[in-house]
């Protein structure tokens, strides 16, 4: 658990109580004001129901879910077998509470939580001038197979050299629909 303060209100980093359907309920709108519609909260629910989602985890300001962020499994495929890795998607915030800082919290307790699993390799498609300052990068990638963009498409090792030496085509679960 975390906290940071935005302005005069305490940040609470947290895991999402999986049980509460009313926290489910907050996330799922979270997604969906955030994206301005339903597939990323669908892409949340679908990889709970695959039992996919490594790590999911809310921001709380004043007892209220601002933010939420899921880490899920995801593998490469290659010539020496699979590898394990690890999707960041989707990281949410209200709109209302976006550009303060809480995505940037969300992502780095959830990558803090993932080394602590010894987790070793991260995946991310998006925007190429945000994902960088957590130690995302394109170049990470370019040995990894899939059907994004090489400018957003990028990779993050958690153990340094996790990625050396790997090769192939990323697999994502049924739930991402690629």
């Amino acid at each position: 658990m975390s906290s940071k303060s935005l302005s005069a209100h305490p940040i609470r980093i947290r895991i999402e109580n999986t049980g509460s359907i009313e926290e489910r309920v907050a996330i799922r709108a979270i997604n969906q004001a955030a994206f301005g519609g339903s597939d990323e909260a669908d892409l949340v629910d679908k990889l709970r129901e695959g039992h996919h989602a490594l790590i999911s985890l809310v921001a709380e300001i004043e007892a209220n879910i601002a933010g939420h962020i899921m880490f899920s499994r995801m593998w490469i495929n290659t010539p020496a077998g699979r590898a394990s890795a690890v999707a960041l998607a989707p990281v949410a915030v209200l709109p209302e509470h976006q550009r303060k800082g809480i995505g940037s919290l969300l992502i780095r307790r959830g990558l803090e939580l993932l080394r602590d699993r010894s987790e070793r390799i991260v995946i991310v498609v998006g925007h190429p001038d945000y994902y960088p300052r957590f130690g995302f990068s394109a170049d990470k990638a370019k040995a990894l197979e899939s059907p994004f963009p090489p400018e957003v498409f990028m990779a993050m090792e958690l153990t340094a050299g996790a990625l050396d030496g790997i090769r192939g085509r990323v697999v994502y679960p049924p739930a991402f629909g690629i």
